[in-house]
């Protein structure tokens, strides 16, 4: 058995060295080298191969490879970067090539061709990094944001304090040596340059559709006004188009005096602008793809200046001499234009309710039935209500609610002034039934369960509608007055423009429908009838189709 074992064994052997033999002759006879690069120089080539022997005669290179994994278990040097390898190994095994460039160079750049993402400014400030720096070798490092932890008998603990320096990963898309520091045999100096989402390496097919998702995305710039005379829903509208394009590159330039407006949006991440100089000129910075102005009536000037920049432009509420040179106009608050310019262009002016997106958070919402008998009001009156309508109507319907047990909800915006007065005054009402919430994040929470609401002509009255809420609207300005969808064929009670608060009307109109269940009724069943689901879908569509019609040009 044991004479049988030792025979295997040997032509085992005898057949792996054949073996090994047919290999070596069979890669050595394919026409070429691994050194074949039209940049690279025939004395470059020649030296090359002489540092691996490989300008030997073929029985002489066998031997030598036979001797080197039989008796030295070397199996050669790898002219092939792997993936996980090292950026300064990849350096010491190109360090032959390396060397003979630098006979002409004083810097050698090794970008990797696996990187398509690094563009050739990152190249160029990578390089001006590495001069100022005075640096022997640059590499590219990727931040590692999250805290890293490790387990220590049984329990997390942080892998570095908090005064230690920022973990990085480097990414070896880009690799600057010095000539001189090759010779050598260590580099001492080695700075890093940070790429972050411009990193990715092409590994894999995940990488491959990721990089192609990145290398088309668009660049879309928001221009939005927010503040109290106008109050703050140009702003919510923006962000909820925002979030449904956020595979493309999202910028918001705010006018100047929306200062409301841009800490409210900063806070969800977003690159955001305040006008400094012509809001033209801060908008053509950006090097936008697409512009969309949410900031009421646009000037004819602006306009021009961004149609002469061949951008395309898409505008809401917009009824200023500068809409008819926008590619599209949605005005989902006007039921129907309010002046013959704008009637002119139907193809391009989206008017009416049909129009309206709805923000993804009353798509989820339970919508409300119809109970005779009221158990919960609503009183909002948008992001800012410079004139306190908040107020005075809480003090006009809170006695008759507390008679008959009916519970109390007041909804303000970020931008209400009076917050800390109506926080007093709630406190000395002493109405366990009243509940108030400023700057809530989820207003659908805040329609559920309700009856009847009380609101001003904004963008809140298309919401009530959804969630089928009967409401009494009281438009704040002329302005709010154009926004007619709020009429009793869409199920409410309108009482016109507050220019100066009436609480004996007001009073009258909320007895009517909290008594009179059939009145009421009446308006659930017309809100009942409208849908908003698909508005959304409709309106992003278009300015999506926009934006790819804009590349293809």
């Amino acid at each position: 058995m044991a004479k049988y074992i030792v025979k295997r064994v040997i032509m085992a052997l005898i057949t792996i060295l054949v073996v090994a033999c047919v290999t070596f002759v069979l890669m050595m006879s394919v026409p070429g080298s691994p050194f074949n690069d039209e940049k690279i120089t025939p004395e470059q080539k020649a030296a090359m191969e002489a540092k691996y022997g490989m300008d030997d005669p073929l029985g002489v290179q066998m031997l030598r490879y036979l001797k080197g994994v039989i008796v030295d278990q070397d199996f050669g040097v790898s002219l092939k970067m792997q993936k996980d390898r090292p950026a300064l190994d990849i350096i010491t095994e190109m360090k032959s090539i390396l060397r003979e460039l630098g006979n002409d160079y004083g810097h050698i750049i090794v970008y990797r061709a696996s990187c398509p993402l690094l563009t050739w400014v990152d190249i160029d400030d990578a390089y001006k990094t590495f001069l100022e720096d005075e640096a022997d070798c640059l590499v590219t490092v990727k931040s590692v944001r999250h805290r890293i932890w490790e387990v220590h008998q049984g329990r997390l603990e942080s892998f570095m304090s908090e005064d230690e320096s920022e973990l990085v990963v480097e990414s070896k898309a880009l690799i600057i040596v010095k000539s001189d520091a090759l010779d050598g045999g260590t580099i001492r100096h080695t700075v890093p340059y940070f790429l972050n989402d411009r990193a990715m390496e092409i590994n894999s097919y995940q990488d491959w559709w990721l990089c192609e998702r990145l290398l088309t995305q668009r660049r879309v710039v928001f221009v939005v006004a927010g503040y109290p005379a106008i109050g703050m829903g140009h702003v919510f509208r923006s962000l909820m188009l925002a979030h449904e394009i956020a595979n493309h590159k999202v910028f918001f330039v705010c006018t100047k005096e929306s200062e409301l407006a841009a800490s409210n949006i900063a806070a969800r991440d977003y690159k955001t602008v305040v006008q400094q100089g012509e809001l033209w000129e801060d908008v053509l910075a950006l090097d936008p793809d697409l512009v969309i102005n949410d900031m009421l009536d646009t000037p004819r000037e602006y306009m021009e200046h961004l149609k002469a920049a061949n951008i395309p432009v898409v505008n809401f509420e917009d009824e200023g001499p500068g809409s008819v040179l926008a590619d599209q106009v949605v005005n989902a608050l006007y039921e129907e234009p309010q002046n013959e310019t704008n009637g002119k262009q139907p193809e391009r002016f989206l008017y009416g309710h049909k129009y309206f997106c709805l923000r993804d958070e009353f798509l989820q919402a339970e919508q409300n039935v119809f109970r005779p008998a009221p158990k919960c009001i609503l009183i909002t009156f948008g992001g800012t209500d410079m004139p306190d309508y908040t107020r005075q109507t809480l003090d006009t319907v809170e006695p008759l609610c507390r008679e008959r047990g009916i519970a109390i909800r007041v909804v303000t915006g970020p931008g209400y002034a009076h917050r800390d007065e109506l926080v007093r005054h709630i406190k000395t009402l002493g109405n366990p039934l009243l509940r108030f919430e400023y700057a809530t994040n989820i207003m659908s929470r805040m329609m559920e369960g309700v009856d009847l609401a009380i609101c001003s002509a904004g963008r809140t009255v298309y919401e009530l509608a959804h969630m089928h809420i009967p409401s009494i609207v009281l438009a704040q300005h002329e302005r709010e007055a154009r926004h007619t969808f709020a009429r009793a064929d869409h199920g409410f009670a309108y009482m016109g423009i507050m220019r100066k608060f009436n609480a004996g009307r007001l009073r009258k109109v909320f007895v009517e429908l909290i008594d009179e269940p059939e009145r009421r009724n009446v308006l659930y069943q017309r809100q009942s009838r409208i849908h908003f689901e698909k508005n959304k879908a409709k309106v992003v569509s278009g300015i999506l189709k926009l934006l790819k019609k804009e590349k293809e040009n």
